[in-house]
């Protein structure tokens, strides 16, 4: 392929994440062993909170109450969209039978996990959209339990506009609880909680590596990494658009990679030259933030041809893919490894973050190559099942002796035979 790089950015240095690994370890020991008062030091220590754990049922009504009317009604707007996008993914699921063989039928069912853990962040930003994305998901999958924490702040608790939004979304259970703690409380089942059957939801570092190391006693919903976001752009886009998306998705973090592919020099520079502008309207910490990742994670890449541009875009597999070019039919359907996809200038990625509907929990790091992201799929077991009349029942003990035999497994032979004599009886 005939592409260029007009920015490049360093290899990411490869991390051990060795110190990480041994904090979250010997904070997932600690309470393992000491339980809720483990959770309570670390809540203390780490979110200087020490108030109740448990945010009571009088405390979420009062929260809830002091939200200003407009932001409820925004709040409302967001929910209303994620749900009836949930709703619509459930309908694409149903239970299903077939004979296979005369007498042999088999099935599916979709049976919901009975307790879902849901982490909503609160470091930096009050991820509002966070809480309706994990929980409401979880909700209209039919989970019977589900728990949501995220970090108090010191003095007041989670945000107020936080429990709204976890009120509304369906919340059974609110913690006041971050990081680490707050995943290894709702794994375990402390405070009331119903133990999760999986964690969901975006975290920092030390969260994503606390549902790691718990993943295989509880299911998660992917490995995450840093937030990352590409725009493929052609002649029709404007470089005002591409400039502000692109720094729009760097202010998540210093590490969040941002990557322009363009079919056109001109605009591709112009962008890079106005990019730097953009970042200095921002206010702190958010423009040092944007600017990091900028100048550290960011890529422009300039293409011969659409092809070009689709292929490379399939390359990074990006967790968040814009598409402001010609045609986006063609590129809906030939674009294959991406998060989601936002087709057209009158969409952007912070629509997907926050508001328009489909899950912003997404796969980052090139994991979209073979996942997509947070769905009512993810909350919901699919399960088989078969039965068979005596006819179906001597054909299957005669074949599976047979293979059971060749592969050197006469117990599995014995037992199939058994069910031509229990025939004959």
């Amino acid at each position: 392929m005939a592409i260029s790089y007009l920015k490049k950015a360093d290899p990411r240095p490869v991390s051990e994440n060795n110190g990480i690994r041994d904090i979250v370890a010997i904070m997932l020991n600690n309470i393992e062993r000491d339980g809720e008062e483990a959770v309570r030091r670390y809540g203390e220590k780490l979110d200087g909170w020490t108030g109740e754990i448990v945010l009571s049922g009088a405390d979420r009504k009062s929260a809830c109450d002091r939200v200003p009317a407009s932001l409820k009604d925004d709040i409302r707007f967001a929910h209303a969209n994620i749900l009836r996008f949930a709703e619509a993914q459930k309908a694409t699921m149903g239970d299903c039978e077939i004979e296979l063989i005369p007498g042999l039928i088999a099935g599916q069912r979709q049976i919901p996990v009975s307790s879902a853990g849901c982490y909503v962040p609160g470091g930096r930003y009050s991820h509002i959209a966070s809480a309706l994305m994990t929980i409401t998901t979880a909700k209209v999958a039919g989970v019977p339990h589900i728990t949501a924490v995220s970090p108090p702040r010191p003095g007041t608790g989670i945000p107020d506009a936080i429990v709204y939004a976890m009120d509304i979304s369906g919340a059974d259970l609110i913690l006041n609880l971050g990081g680490v703690q707050g995943i290894a409380a709702m794994a375990q089942g402390l405070f009331g909680a119903t133990p999760a059957d999986i964690l969901v939801g975006p975290g920092n570092s030390y969260v994503a590596e606390a549902k790691r190391m718990l993943f295989g006693r509880v299911g998660i919903d992917m490995f995450a990494g840093p937030t990352d976001s590409l725009i493929i752009a052609d002649h029709t886009a404007s470089v005002e658009t591409v400039a502000w998306d692109l720094v729009s998705q760097a202010e998540h973090g210093a590490d969040s990679p941002v990557w322009l592919v363009s079919t056109e020099r001109a605009l591709a520079e112009s962008v890079m030259a106005s990019v730097h502008t953009l970042i200095d309207s921002l206010p702190e910490p958010n423009a040092s933030v944007a600017r990091t990742a900028w100048v550290d994670r960011a890529e422009v890449i300039l293409c011969d041809s659409r092809d070009e541009a689709a292929s490379v875009s399939d390359h990074y597999a990006p967790e968040h893919l814009q598409v402001q070019a010609a045609d986006l039919d063609w590129w809906l359907n030939r674009l294959t490894a991406y998060g989601s996809l936002f087709l057209g200038k009158e969409t952007t990625v912070s629509f997907g973050d926050k508001t328009a509907g489909p899950n912003h929990v997404l796969p980052t790091s090139g994991a979209a190559r073979y996942t997509g992201g947070l769905s009512v799929h993810k909350f919901t077991k699919t399960v088989t099942w078969q039965r068979c009349n005596e006819e179906a029942s001597h054909q299957l003990a005669e074949r599976t002796a047979r293979i059971s035999r060749m592969e050197g497994m006469e117990g599995h032979a014995r037992a199939a035979e058994l069910r031509q004599k229990l025939g004959a009886h």
